[in-house]
């Protein structure tokens, strides 16, 4: 060996010995090298200085029942005394929520999301937001949702109790405060609100959920009516990966239909993605149906068991692209407990998810002609607060329902929902029928014509949700309900039947019902309907709403779960079946020189995953093979009439009811 190669070897082995002396023992006790002559620059523990400041802020970590602290931060406006808590609670984030600006003052610090802003400030409100335990700064273990003590939860903790020792803490540690608490919150957000009903607090005076999260199965984030809401997929995996949502979804495609495509079934992509290390994607693998895990947490049926006593106000956007059932569930469960008609409020608005606390002048291209979200805010939400959590507060002018009508752009003040106005008018159930030649109808069938339609539905080549490419996220995710339906009626896979332009204006104000009598050449399929508002072809000030089609209330359904929403069961090939389902609440009017449309199609995709339209077990795990072509029809002889049940607004005169507004002739 020469001397060089032998000197190089010796260094090798050497730094090796050194490596491996690192890791040992004695290693781990070295202590961390000091320079006193040169310290560090950074104090051990800086104390940011706050002087100027119009607000105080607090972090504190409240302990739980069973021991567990959960992160809290208080904004306290400075000279507050015998000051309300507005509190939410959050898996976003408190530390952020609370921070969106770096100010010295207490609004731009909450300007976003989740706070109404306005509301907070100029009511001079404590702000407390809470990370919920297992998330951020909280102790404890996350659970998606987490339920309440009972079958699906052996702790004894959960939402309610977290919620009630919460309020038990800040009422007595918070020195400011007139001893009253408000919950309130969007989304996730929302559902909180609803869980602090069950067994509430003394202190907590008002609740208000905004667009919660009431049934996944349902109708909001996982599920709607049995069909999976695969788009929500990144959501699970950002929220369960990490404590912080640090670990992101990663994605291959910038079109997130070729992703979902590229994936074949959402199984197999949960797979790809990695979800099945994560718990509550395992339970979603495990209950494709409305089996006991998704009905034991619906909190609509939870409430609707529970005595109602802390006045509530539930906030439902019309267009409300993730919560659109829950709202509506929970007012339907509990509003007939309200026997002196002062506790259970209701408001909708033309929002997308959340644009309550936002700009509320428009939607896409719909323009409202006001902020209907100020208006909310400053005229509904704010007297509501103050009435029910200041000391000598007026009475609040807030009526039981208030909804805004689209479609004339106008605010209601309602008694109660579903109806029309106040006085003068009913709803009526009125069949709006699906006919020959593809034309909608009052009128019933007739015999003659072929008695159906038809199309092929391709699961290769499913129809988009949203005009390619699909980004979920952003403006185009928040308006895409309200977005312009044209691309979707030209296709030759979806059915589109059409009024003639109407000379009257027409008002539906509740639930439209589908009643569709399908037959499929395979063994299970979906369906979706959706109702729609067409504009004239020339609109005066807004040429881009000239034959616009805006989605008015629109759904799918699972059609394996026709006979039990539980237990899934194959289709016979080619025979006719009813589907009924119920389509979103609308208060919505169809003025004259529109008309009205009812489209039907077999895929809403990526935002639900593709049927295979071959009965399999669990379709979480459809093969490739298992996804074929099938043969679509939609029924309307005689005896097999498909139509949609409309809550149809009637005038009443002279004790008699009359369709005052209908389509066409």
């Amino acid at each position: 060996m020469k001397s060089g190669e032998s000197i190089r070897v010796r260094a090798l082995i050497a730094a090796a010995v050194l490596a491996l002396g690192a890791s040992g023992p004695a290693a781990a006790q070295t202590p961390a090298v000091q320079y006193p002559a040169f310290p560090s620059e950074m104090p051990d523990k800086f104390q940011p200085a706050s002087e100027g400041f119009d607000y105080a802020r607090r972090e504190v970590m409240i302990p739980m029942r069973d021991g567990v602290k959960l992160f809290t931060v208080l904004l306290v406006p400075t000279g507050a005394r015998g000051a309300p808590i507005l509190l939410t609670r959050t898996p976003y984030d408190a530390a952020a929520l609370t921070n969106h600006s770096e100010s010295s003052h207490l609004g731009p610090s909450l300007s976003g999301y989740d706070n109404a802003t306005d509301v907070i400030v100029e009511g001079g409100y404590i702000r407390v937001v809470q990370d919920v335990r297992g998330k951020h700064g909280s102790e404890g273990d996350y659970v998606m949702n987490r339920p309440l003590h009972g079958p699906q939860n052996p702790t004894p903790v959960d939402h309610a109790t977290d919620t009630w020792d919460t309020i038990d803490w800040l009422v007595k540690n918070v020195p400011e405060s007139n001893g009253k608490v408000g919950i309130l919150g969007i989304s996730y957000d929302g559902f909180l609100p609803l869980m602090a009903l069950v067994n509430p607090h003394p202190a907590l005076k008002v609740s208000v959920p905004m667009n919660p999260m009431v049934d996944g199965w349902m109708g909001d984030d996982w599920f709607h009516n049995g069909a999976f809401r695969q788009q929500g997929m990144p959501y699970i995996h950002d929220q369960q990966a990490s404590r912080k949502s640090e670990t992101k979804w990663w994605r291959g495609e910038y079109d997130d239909y070729d992703m979902f495509l590229a994936g074949g079934s959402a199984g197999e992509l949960g797979r790809r993605h990695g979800l099945e290390q994560l718990g509550f994607w395992r339970k979603i693998l495990a209950h494709p149906g409305y089996d006991a895990f998704w009905s034991d947490q619906a909190v609509d049926r939870i409430l609707a068991a529970q005595p109602l006593q802390v006045p509530v106000m539930l906030v439902h956007s019309l267009w409300d692209q993730e919560d659109i059932y829950g709202a509506i569930a929970v007012y339907k469960a509990i509003e007939p407990k309200d026997s002196g008609n002062d506790k259970v409020y209701l408001v909708m608005g033309p929002w997308h998810h959340g644009q309550s606390i936002g700009d509320g002048s428009a939607l896409g291209a719909l323009r409202f002609g006001s902020d209907t979200s100020l208006t909310f805010r400053r005229e509904v939400l704010r007297p509501f607060l103050d009435r029910y959590l200041k000391d000598g507060a007026p009475q609040a002018d807030v009526a039981p329902v208030t909804a805004f009508e689209t479609g004339t752009n106008t605010w209601r003040r309602l008694s109660a929902w579903p109806a029309g106005c106040d006085a003068g008018c009913a709803v009526r159930p009125t069949p709006l029928y699906l006919g020959d030649g593809l034309t909608l109808s009052l009128a019933p069938p007739t015999r003659g014509g072929a008695g159906f339609d038809e199309y092929v539905s391709d699961p290769a080549k499913p129809v988009p949700f949203l005009e390619r490419p699909v980004r979920a996220s952003g403006p185009r995710w928040s308006r895409w309900l309200a977005d312009d339906q044209r691309e979707a009626s030209g296709r030759p896979d979806v059915l589109v039947y059409v009024s003639e332009v109407l000379r009257e204006p027409v008002k539906i104000s509740g639930q439209p019902i589908a009643n569709l009598i399908a037959s499929t050449s395979g063994t299970d399929s979906d369906w979706v309907v959706k109702v729609i508002d067409v504009y004239p072809d020339e609109v005066a000030g807004q040429p881009e709403l000239g034959g616009y089609q805006l989605m008015v209330s629109a759904d799918i359904f699972r059609g394996r779960y026709r006979e039990s929403l539980e237990t899934a069961k194959a289709l016979v090939p080619d025979k006719p079946l009813l589907y009924r389902f119920a389509l979103p609440t609308a208060n919505h009017v169809f003025l004259p020189g529109h008309r009205m449309m009812v489209q039907v199609q077999s895929s809403w995709f990526p935002l639900y995953d593709r049927n295979p339209q071959t009965f399999v077990p669990n379709i979480f795990w459809a093969r490739p093979a298992d996804y074929r072509k099938a043969v679509q029809r939609v029924h309307h002889a005689p005896g097999q009439a498909s139509f949609v049940e409309l809550p149809l607004v009637v005038s009443t005169e002279s004790g008699k009811t009359r369709i005052s507004k209908t389509p066409g002739d």
